[in-house]
């Protein structure tokens, strides 16, 4: 992971996957909630760096976890199982878990799934982080 600094004076880790055409990157605000931006192809083979951030996100119990999905350009049942794994963890850890501004190729597996009504929606990481 590299960090960063962003304009908001969060730090921000950065993952790229190598070779894969993911990015995992991460900050935490100030009132403690959690952001993951994923970019990039979510599948089986480029799930692993996103699975281990998701998964030690949650384990520090943020107020708050949004993943922020617009950079997703494509989403398999891989992807999708994490993203269901990842909410129910996040419940057992007292996380609330939103996912930001869905992409619509992501937008489109959990319709189609049905896995949308399972899910806190928000159009925008600032809307997920306002509630």
């Amino acid at each position: 992971m590299t960090p960063s600094d962003d304009d908001l004076g969060d730090t921000a880790l950065v993952t790229p996957a190598p070779g894969s055409g993911l990015t995992v990157t991460t900050r935490v605000t100030g009132t403690g909630a959690a952001v993951c931006a994923l970019a990039g192809d979510l599948d089986v083979e480029t799930l692993a760096p996103a699975a281990a951030t998701l998964t030690e996100l949650v384990a520090r119990r943020p107020p708050t976890l949004v993943i922020d999905l617009r950079g997703v350009a494509f989403c398999d049942s891989s992807g999708l199982n994490l993203l269901l794994k990842t909410r129910i963890a996040a419940e057992q850890e007292g996380t609330e878990l939103r996912l930001a501004a869905v992409a619509p190729t992501v937008m489109r597996v959990l319709e189609l799934t049905g896995a949308h009504v399972v899910f806190a929606l928000r159009e925008s990481v600032e809307a997920a982080l306002a509630g």
